[in-house]
């Protein structure tokens, strides 16, 4: 009784919701875990990349080739959760326990490459491995975002957990920023394969829990078996999905600073121990703003709020790269009040796809979580692929001039004694801050389109659930949208 009354008082309980606290704490151990490996790939991919000694051109060349299999296997796998039908009655536990395994064993394999191998050798080891990673990726991330449409229909409380397993992800970004960054720095100096595993341990133990704790509770009565053609279909016909991973799509694919946040804390700020610094500041209110977001959506809707945030990003940005990297206190004060809107915009991005996922049932009559989910999570791949990507072309370009050197951690890089024209770290801070701003400038337009409210999303979800008759739903709603009667 302790226990579970700690965890009430930690965790929001309401009378009408659903989840258990300890089921709750299982899902955000989950996040934890995942995004200690997320973040691994996100941050250190590319700095393990450039350590290898790779010609930036042709490790990006190969992280764009890996998301051609990635087009199949999210398609893919999209289609296999909605059709595969497990004996125990669960559509998302068995995947869930699948890819707890899998995921800390792919990430392990693609930051051992061998250093003393030959280019080729090294990048071909690359491409199986970082494949193997991404389609085990491709397990865990749909079945855990989708089993929360299960596990609760009040978008209140869907919500709710979406804002507050994001402190877990925060805790999950920041074991592994923290860790891999001491651990990488100038002052240690160990390699990545070493940090991989102790990564991939802690994560294993964090994710474990979900796959005993977890309750698919809710499911539709009756889901009809998907043809490529019919999921091409319901994509097109569901306008908001379409919309909003459009706009994420340029928010998100440009976002390329945070692939290079440790080049920029090295070279621009003389360590890369300076990152856990600023990532310490801005920790606090981003933080803060994770524990007051379900109010404030409460009271607002999600996506107004998503835009006026963003657009302060965007302007913020633009500033911090006009000023430059000159002065190291103006940039952590600037640091400091941009990751407030960040956060926001961060807490709010997985909110979106179960409402648009609602959305669609209510106007196709079709059942598709596992297809809107595998949306996302192609997404999530594609874009921190390409961001990664696209600053390894800017960087591999003759005219940048950027010196590339075979070393295993920072340590060794300093001793090495290489250095960067002052024409290269300019282009590095053009990386990190402004394509960055104009990323997030593009989604701002997109998303003045995304028009799908709340309010009307919970009266959907309430139809679809048989709560409320579809008449009754149409007459409710607050807008007529594309919905035919």
């Amino acid at each position: 009784m302790g226990k579970t009354s700690l965890l009430k008082k930690i965790f929001v309980t309401r009378e009408d919701w659903s989840t258990e606290p300890v089921e709750r704490a299982s899902y955000y151990s989950y996040f934890a875990g995942q995004n200690m490996i997320y973040t691994l790939f996100n941050v250190c991919l590319t700095t393990y990349l450039l350590f290898l000694g790779i010609d930036p051109i042709k490790s990006a060349s190969i992280i764009l080739i890996v998301k051609v299999w990635d087009a199949v296997n999210d398609t893919l796998f999209g289609a296999i959760f909605d059709l595969i039908k497990f004996k125990s009655g669960k559509k998302y536990l068995p995947w869930i326990k699948i890819s707890t395994i899998l995921i800390p064993l792919a990430t392990i394999l693609t930051f051992v490459i061998p250093s003393n191998s030959s280019e080729t050798v090294k990048l071909v080891w690359f491409a199986v491995a970082y494949i193997l990673w991404d389609t085990a990726y491709t397990l865990c991330d749909v079945p855990i975002f989708g089993i929360l449409t299960s596990m609760s229909q009040s978008i209140d409380e869907r919500n709710t957990i979406q804002s507050y397993k994001s402190i877990a992800t925060y805790a999950g970004v920041g074991i592994t920023s923290t860790l891999t960054t001491v651990l990488i720095s100038e002052k240690v100096g160990m390699n990545y394969g070493m940090i991989t595993v102790i990564i991939s341990v802690v994560a294993f133990a964090l994710m474990s829990p979900a796959s005993f704790k977890l309750k698919e509770r809710f499911h539709a009565e009756s889901e009809e078996t998907f043809t490529i053609r019919k999921m091409f279909s319901y994509l097109i016909r569901n306008k908001y999905l379409l919309i909003y991973y459009v706009g994420l799509f340029f928010y998100s694919a440009l976002s390329i600073g945070n692939a290079f946040t440790l080049y920029v804390s090295y070279y621009l700020f003389n360590s890369a121990l300076f990152s856990l610094l600023v990532g310490a500041i801005g920790t606090i209110p981003q933080l803060i703003i994770s524990l007051l977001l379900p109010k404030i959506i409460r009271k607002f809707d999600k996506m107004k709020v998503n835009q006026i945030c963003l657009l302060v990003y965007v302007v913020l940005s633009f500033i911090m790269w006009l000023i430059g990297y000159g002065n190291v206190v103006v940039y952590i004060i600037l640091f400091t009040i941009r990751s407030i809107p960040l956060a926001v915009i961060s807490l709010e991005m997985c909110m979106f796809t179960p409402d648009c996922a609602e959305y669609g049932r209510f106007k196709t009559g079709t059942e598709a979580k596992g297809i809107t989910f595998a949306v996302q999570t192609f997404m999530a791949k594609l874009t921190s692929s390409i961001s990664g990507a696209l600053g390894l072309f800017i960087l591999g370009l003759e005219s940048v001039g950027w010196k590339v050197v075979e070393v295993g951690s920072f340590q060794e890089l300093e001793q090495s004694g290489v250095t960067q024209t002052q024409h290269a770290l300019d282009m590095l801070w053009l990386i990190f801050m402004l394509i960055p701003a104009i990323g997030g400038a593009i989604a701002f337009i997109i998303w003045l389109f995304y028009d799908l409210k709340d309010k009307d999303v919970q009266i959907m979800t309430d139809c679809n659930t048989g709560k409320i008759t579809r008449e009754q739903a149409l007459s409710m709603l607050s807008k007529k949208y594309d919905i035919e009667k």
